[in-house]
């Protein structure tokens, strides 16, 4: 799908990590680099999408299959 995704996998960790890691993964990307988040902590459907609009990244598509949550994050400006 987005084939330059640089993949963060946080299975396994539970909040506040996934969005810990996230962090600092959209630090260390190049604005308009896309990171894609695979997750197995169901507050990430909350927690993600919430990331995304405070610190103004936009969240691409975010996809649920059987307790794992996937999401494509861009990073923007800031």
């Amino acid at each position: 799908m987005y084939d330059e995704a640089e993949l963060l996998d946080t299975s396994g960790l539970m909040c506040p990590e996934p969005v810990m890691m996230l962090h600092g993964a959209v630090r260390d990307c190049a604005v308009g680099g896309v990171i894609k988040v695979i997750a197995t902590d169901p507050s990430t459907q909350r927690d993600i999408p919430k990331f995304c609009s405070f610190l103004g990244h936009e969240l691409l598509e975010q996809q649920q299959s059987d307790k794992c949550y996937i999401y494509w994050i861009r990073k923007q400006e800031a």
